[in-house]
């Protein structure tokens, strides 16, 4: 059966790899399996048919014959869980790779979020630039666990997981602020997600679609 995942026809990041269908890409890259892609404006995210896939109205949606998933998380972990490639066989390190997923997404990412929202959506509000210096002192609480638990490590839990995928994404997010140049072992650790020919892949088909 094919897999379709929907994209922006023109991401507000102009193609950097921002927008989470990149992270649904580079799980499929990985995994080795082949996708379509439907590209979406903004005004078909509240249409009825793509609201019958992803209720709240966003991207990436995911479609395999019968099935439809919604949420990039829950997307990436379908695939890391029905291919190999993106989950240790050992159930103990299967669940460590998990769980870096959630913490990427449930307590490294929402600071982050923060912070794009306090300079893109809230910028012109009078409190914002008192308000910055307390998010970039929450961001850095946790890049400040996250550096120590990697340590000198290549990935965060040997082989490279569905976590280190998820981790990576979100703090590529962080890299126009300048905080993740704080942490050498996070900036290298970065680089080397970026570099592996799955996440190259993935970044230039994202980019192709904004080129046109």
């Amino acid at each position: 059966m094919t897999i379709t995942i929907t994209a922006f026809e023109r991401s507000p990041d102009g193609g950097k790899g921002l927008a989470r269908d990149t992270r649904v890409r580079w799980a499929l890259e990985e995994v080795g399996q082949p996708y379509e892609v439907r590209l979406v404006s903004f005004a078909d995210l509240k249409a009825p048919a793509h609201l019958a896939i992803n209720p709240f109205g966003q991207i990436p949606t995911y479609e395999e014959g019968p099935l439809s998933l919604f949420e990039t998380g829950s997307i990436v972990f379908h695939l890391a869980e029905t291919h190999d490639g993106l989950l240790p066989q050992d159930h103990d390190a299967r669940a460590r790779a998990i769980t870096w997923m959630f913490a990427a997404l449930n307590t490294v990412e929402p600071p982050i979020l923060e912070l794009a929202a306090a300079r893109i959506q809230e910028g012109d509000r009078p409190w914002t630039e008192q308000r910055l210096p307390l998010v970039k002192d929450r961001i850095r609480a946790r890049l400040d666990r996250l550096s120590a638990c990697l340590g000198a490590a290549v990935w965060l839990d040997g082989a490279f997981s569905a976590g280190d995928l998820m981790m990576v994404s979100v703090l590529l997010r962080l890299r126009m602020s300048g905080i993740l140049d704080e942490y050498e072992n996070l900036s290298a650790y970065v680089a080397r997600g970026e570099a592996r020919p799955a996440y190259i892949r993935a970044f230039a088909a994202q980019l192709a679609v904004n080129a046109r």
